[in-house]
């Protein structure tokens, strides 16, 4: 039986990528997992004819190219111990993302996060669509603060977060020997316990307030933010995606 993490990482192939499938690596080293690689290209961006002959080849060439970059990506991060296997499709985005989700099963979904935006080239909604359509662990990782699953990684917390509740989050902070950093904004509900050395910031909620969050995260130099999606509205958690420049980790 096979009780490995599947980790499915969504990603374009572009200057990026390499440094993302690394991130992913880097992820399933921790939690002893293995790494599901899915392209998806929209035939508009390919095709250039009309012709239904041309288009084929169109799709063919860029299946191969795209095929062969991603070969060489894998090659190059691949530790013996990490299976990664990868698929390319071409179709419409949202409907190719909900497939593979249903098709892979994976326990968490791992995308790039570029200048602002999720996945850029999915567009705005990508997001909203796997946190619609998926109800595992969502990794999403920050070209601006690279993540790196090491021993020294600095863990943050967005309000009410039980890692108890989620084995990743938990497997990740007890792999980190740096003290917790705890961001509470509003805080009205019960504490949950965390360990003892956590460091707790509070913020009075406001037009700023993510603004001001994000300024104490690159302070204490968060790698990592942990955030409860039962917690948090959709709308809610786009905002905070879009508005926090580290790497985020949204719990099932």
């Amino acid at each position: 039986m096979n009780n490995k993490c599947k980790i499915l990482v969504l990603a374009d192939v572009d200057k990026s990528t390499s440094e993302i499938l690394k991130k992913g690596v880097d992820l399933a080293n921790v939690v002893q997992g293995e790494i599901d690689f899915f392209c998806v290209k929209k035939p508009t961006d390919v095709v250039e004819k009309e012709s239904q002959l041309s288009a084929m080849r169109s799709i063919n060439k860029t299946f191969i190219e795209t095929d062969n970059q991603i070969k060489k990506m894998i090659n190059d991060v691949s530790v013996n111990s990490i299976p990664i296997n990868h698929k390319i499709s071409f179709g419409n985005l949202k409907d190719e993302i909900r497939y593979q989700i249903k098709e892979t099963k994976p326990d968490i979904v791992l995308l790039g996060k570029r200048k602002s935006k999720i996945l850029s080239f999915f567009g705005d909604n990508v997001i909203n669509l796997i946190l619609k359509e998926f109800n595992g662990t969502i990794l999403i990782v920050s070209e601006e603060n690279p993540l790196e699953a090491k021993e020294e990684i600095s863990l943050g917390l967005l309000n009410n977060v039980n890692l108890s509740e989620n084995r990743f989050m938990e497997t990740l902070a007890s792999y980190s020997n740096k003290p917790l950093k705890s961001f509470q904004i509003n805080p009205v509900e019960k504490k949950i316990s965390n360990p003892n050395n956590t460091v707790e910031f509070v913020f009075e909620g406001g037009d700023n307030t993510i603004k001001n969050v994000n300024n104490y995260l690159s302070k204490n130099k968060i790698d990592l933010l942990f955030l409860n999606r039962e917690k948090e509205t959709k709308s809610k958690i786009g905002g905070i995606l879009n508005n926090l420049n580290c790497s985020l980790m949204v719990s099932n």
